[in-house]
């Protein structure tokens, strides 16, 4: 490896490690109460080399969530395309979903502190753009599973695509939250996945297209 290359190196894990600290911030303290000191603490280096890499806190919570989004569009992009009828990949879909922020918790109560309070963050507008832009681009597999019902003739034609992937994102992330962090820690994931999947099932019974 070269200098560069070894430089180049350095730099990356040392960001990564900025925003790894960050993000055990946020989740345990919340978007206000964390601060640049706070996070250069945790990181440990030094005020100045945080500002060599972000500009601001606010900076520092978009990258946060839009690496999470392109990591998670990463293992869904081409879900859609797999062998299965539009219910069953949206079980599948909604299954993986919870398995990514079971493991992932503080990113869950990262990404709905955004979702709920983001005209409160001060983020600029390149950055709340990217932010919703790469979160749609993990919703929008959603929009995909239901087309494929429709043009499959297994949910009604008249579905309105949309309206619907918006309203099985809200049940997924409202469930979620209900049990994430609560209760008996070994029971959570299985409490989750089988609500979801209960709730996905009586979901789609009623756009299905009921054949006699």
């Amino acid at each position: 490896m070269s200098s560069e290359e070894r430089r180049r190196k350095e730099k990356e894990n040392r960001k990564n490690s900025i925003l790894k600290a960050a993000r055990k911030l946020f989740f345990e303290r919340g978007f206000k109460s964390v601060t640049v000191d706070l996070i250069a603490a945790k990181a440990e280096v030094s005020k100045g080399s945080i500002y060599l890499y972000f500009d601001s806190k606010e900076e520092i919570y978009t990258q946060i969530l839009i690496s999470a989004n392109i990591e998670r569009h990463k293992l869904v992009e081409n879900f859609v395309k797999q062998e299965g009828t539009a219910a069953d990949l949206l079980l599948a879909f909604a299954s993986d979903y919870v398995d990514f922020f079971l493991e992932n918790n503080e990113l869950f109560r990262i990404l709905m502190t955004f979702m709920l309070h983001s005209e409160n963050m001060n983020l600029t507008e390149d950055q709340n753009t990217q932010l919703i832009h790469t979160t749609n681009e993990n919703i929008r597999t959603i929009s995909e599973i239901l087309q494929k019902g429709v043009d499959a003739g297994d949910f009604i034609p008249t579905l309105d695509v949309r309206q619907v992937q918006n309203a099985i994102w809200g049940l997924l992330n409202g469930i979620i939250s209900l049990y994430i962090y609560t209760g008996a820690p070994d029971k959570r994931a299985e409490r989750i996945h089988s609500t979801v999947r209960d709730s996905l099932k009586f979901f789609t019974q009623g756009i299905s297209v009921q054949r006699s």
